[in-house]
């Protein structure tokens, strides 16, 4: 089966507004577009009020990640009754993981509404801290490693 949203056609911009959208909903108090070194919009970062001060997130979109996804569903014939290499772009990679993103929080939004998590627990993978800016999931594998070597 096809990763979800594989055949979005919603633009790269209109979703991230959604999430944009979405995350002042949620109190954050400011939001920006991280992009790669080729201009394109790769990932969110925001800040947000947490019972213990303001933290700072990253929402990475991480695109190539997706386009080797959709690589191998073609590959494996899941995308045969569409033209060859037309969900296989990097512009339509892009296009569903930003959706997959939105949806992914929706998904943890529906979680808050019920009561079963803070926003703050959540994305706390994705909280930026240290000197150098890695998220606690970059600190939490980089310390893995170490271990582990």
């Amino acid at each position: 089966m096809p990763i979800a949203n594989y055949t979005t056609d919603k633009a790269v911009d209109e979703t991230a507004t959604d999430i944009i959208t979405a995350l002042r909903r949620r109190g954050v108090t400011r939001i920006s577009t991280v992009y790669d070194a080729d201009g394109h919009p790769s990932g969110l970062e925001f800040t947000m009020t947490t019972p213990y001060g303001p933290r700072d997130f990253a929402l990475p979109v991480r695109v190539d990640g997706v386009l080797a996804a959709l690589r191998a569903a073609e590959a494996r014939g899941e995308f045969a009754k569409y033209r060859k290499g037309s969900l296989t772009t990097p512009e339509h990679a892009a296009r569903v993981a930003w959706a997959i993103a939105r949806d992914w929080l929706r998904a943890q939004s529906a979680l808050i509404d019920a009561n079963l998590v803070t926003l703050d627990e959540v994305m706390f993978p994705w909280m930026i801290g240290g000197a150098e800016g890695q998220t606690a999931f970059d600190t939490y594998r980089s310390t893995q490693k170490a271990l582990s070597s």
